[in-house]
């Protein structure tokens, strides 16, 4: 049983590793499709393929929302979802990967703070606070980051807060698969005519398509279904902490694939916000418990 149970949480283990590896990467794929089609056709192809990709795997007309109100929470859903792709891209267009994620990471972290009642957490606020703080564009330094980019990435964590809101509401009522699928056609449909309006036939030249798919696969299609497997052997907690070393992995990406360097300042920063996640979901509330689909 306990060789079941070690098993069991390595797969999740493994599952959450590659989901951030694969997310980060796609990004950085995505960055290197701006100089071709823009982030509006980045976020155009990236999301068209995800949502024909989410379709053929999970079935959504299978189980579609009966009543409007459970059809207004899935496309509050998707436009959160949209805002979160688009606004990110237009971010990490004028900032570093690694800086982009850790700013769009104060999203989800407000939600976990704000969900507590604990004195202790402020702590962790004060350590969200610190990191961004540090992050703020300092106009007359060399390494100074565009502040329009730091807006956007603070918008798109907006916008992920909104996600994990709204998806907590419409996944209670059905498959996670198909909210997933749902909300990336709903994003689809808005901002997919936006991308083919501003970049044309652009979108649909050979050298663009395969990275398109590229994207969308590694960016959204795969790493969602890896958090899945992963959320069925550990629990919400568990996963919490895993997903707080995204800035850091986003970080190494930018390092990697697109040679994006950092200062010492930044990679600070990046480590307070990486901190107060883990500290807020370590101290959370919420039952410890696994969650299933």
């Amino acid at each position: 049983m306990s060789i079941a149970v070690n098993r069991a949480l390595l797969v999740a283990i493994v599952s959450v590793v590659l989901a951030m590896i694969t997310i980060q990467s796609g990004a950085s794929i995505a960055k290197q499709l701006f100089p071709l089609v823009g982030p509006e056709g980045t976020t155009a192809l990236r999301l068209g393929f995800s949502a024909v990709v989410l379709w053929l795997v999970f079935r959504p007309w299978r189980s579609l929302p009966s009543g409007r109100r459970d059809w207004l929470a899935v496309i509050t859903y998707g436009i959160c979802l949209g805002g979160m792709n688009i606004l990110f891209y237009l971010a990490i267009e004028r900032i570093p990967l690694g800086i982009g994620v850790a700013l769009e990471f104060t999203g989800p972290l407000a939600v976990a703070l704000f969900s507590s009642r604990r004195k202790r957490d402020l702590v962790w606020v004060a350590c969200a606070l610190a990191g961004i703080l540090l992050l703020l564009p300092d106009m007359h330094g060399v390494d100074a980051l565009d502040p329009v980019g730091v807006v956007l990435a603070l918008a798109a964590g907006a916008c992920w807060a909104g996600y994990i809101l709204f998806g907590k509401k419409t996944n209670a009522k059905g498959s996670g698969g198909i909210t997933v699928a749902l909300g990336m056609t709903v994003a689809a449909a808005f901002l997919v005519p936006i991308g083919a309006i501003s970049q044309g036939m652009a979108l649909l030249s050979w050298e663009v398509l395969p990275l398109g798919l590229l994207v969308g696969v590694l960016s959204s299609a795969l790493p969602y279904s890896l958090e899945m497997v992963a959320l069925r052997n550990m629990t919400s907690q568990n996963f919490s902490v895993f997903m707080s070393m995204e800035p850091a992995i986003a970080a190494l990406a930018g390092f990697v694939i697109l040679a994006e360097l950092l200062t010492l300042w930044q990679w600070l920063a990046i480590g307070l916000v990486i901190v107060a996640s883990v500290g807020s979901s370590l101290t959370s509330s919420q039952a410890v418990k696994p969650e299933t689909e």
